[in-house]
Order: structure tokens, then sequence, then C-alpha cells
């Protein structure tokens, strides 16, 4: 719960180097390796009906991408992923691993904006 956050190996000073937006973390995961493909459907409707649009690959701005202003609903089928609210990776950040997301707010969002999606492909 709360917000979420992607750390890549390296050095944090302060919560403001990784963009928090206070100084106190309450738990922490380590997300498991993946060897393999990266796929992921977006639905424009909730239970994955509506538009869908499928990535392999990195998409910094899903609305040029999809045309839709909303995602309501997530099928991961491969690999982990971290959805950010705004363009350009920037924003709060949800991670996903696979499985089914019917609604947003089983990914953890209070809204349904999804601005740009990421693989995570950084594993040490």
């Amino acid at each position: 719960m709360g917000h979420q956050y992607y750390l890549k190996r390296g050095e944090y000073p302060d919560y403001q180097s990784w963009f928090g937006f206070n100084d106190c973390i309450r738990s922490c995961h380590s997300i498991p390796q993946h060897h393999g493909n990266y796929r992921i459907r977006l639905y424009d409707t909730e239970d994955f009906r509506g538009q869908m649009k499928e990535y392999v690959n990195d998409c910094s701005n899903i609305n040029e991408s999809f045309h839709v202003h909303d995602v309501l609903s997530s099928n991961v089928l491969d690999g982990y992923w971290i959805f950010y609210e705004e363009p350009g990776f920037k924003g709060k950040q949800f991670f996903l691993r696979p499985g089914e997301y019917r609604k947003y707010s089983n990914w953890g969002s209070a809204n349904s904006r999804v601005g740009s999606i990421r693989r995570i492909v950084d594993f040490y």
C-alpha cells in the first residue's frame, strides 16, 4: 500500500534522489528474476473488455500509442512491469507481476490514469 518506488542498484543519499514523497519506507520486496518474453495487454474497460492494446516493450506515452485516456484493466502475460501515472516514466509507480488486473484498484491505484509503462529488466 502507499507510494511505490522501483530502485535500481545504486546509492540514494536521500528520498528526493529517487523522487520520493517522504523519507519513510514501511516495506520492501525484491523482484524475482525473469528470463524470457515480456507481454502485457491494456484495456480501456474493466474486466478485459473494450479496446485492447498489447505491448512487448516499454512505452513512454500510452495516450499517443493507445489513443485512450484511461486504462481500466490489464493482463500481464509475461514479465514484470511498472505503470507510471504520467508520460515519460514519471509520477506514481505501480508494480505489476504476471496476472489479471480486472480493474485499476487491483494494481493499487486510486484512479485509472496510466501515462507510461516500463518492463523490469534489471536484475542483480
